[in-house]
């Protein structure tokens, strides 16, 4: 069954994800400006299967080397759930995943700030 139209809000703004693409295992959402881009994979190999949400992000921004020009940047943020095929149930995953977005987003963000920062 494939995915529904997504949507993102990034720095306060809902950016729509319409469906651009997909196949049996993966499906492509991307904003109508091109610059967000959402990609969800299933993967499964050797008795486990791994889910992959990811987002692609570009956007133009003067070069810090020099001013005068303006260049594309992008980043991409994404998560892997890697779990086994077996042993453990679809409501047993989400309660670990439960766990571990919510120490993502505690204190407003605070770890994941911390780890951009380059903490270990």
């Amino acid at each position: 069954m494939a995915l529904a139209d997504q949507s993102v809000t990034i720095n306060a703004v809902a950016i729509s994800l319409p469906r651009i693409g997909g196949s049996l295992n993966s499906s492509v959402f991307q904003s109508n400006d091109g610059l967000v881009k959402e990609t969800v994979s299933h993967t499964l190999n050797r008795g486990r299967t791994r889910h992959l949400v990811r987002i692609d992000h570009r956007k133009v921004a003067a070069d810090p080397f020099q001013a005068a020009v303006n260049r594309e940047f992008n980043a991409a943020m994404y998560v892997v759930l890697d779990v086994p095929t077996v042993g453990y149930t679809v409501t047993e995953q989400k309660q670990v995943w439960d766990g571990f977005a919510a120490q993502l987003a505690a204190s407003s963000g605070a770890l994941i700030t911390k780890v951009l920062g380059n903490e270990t």
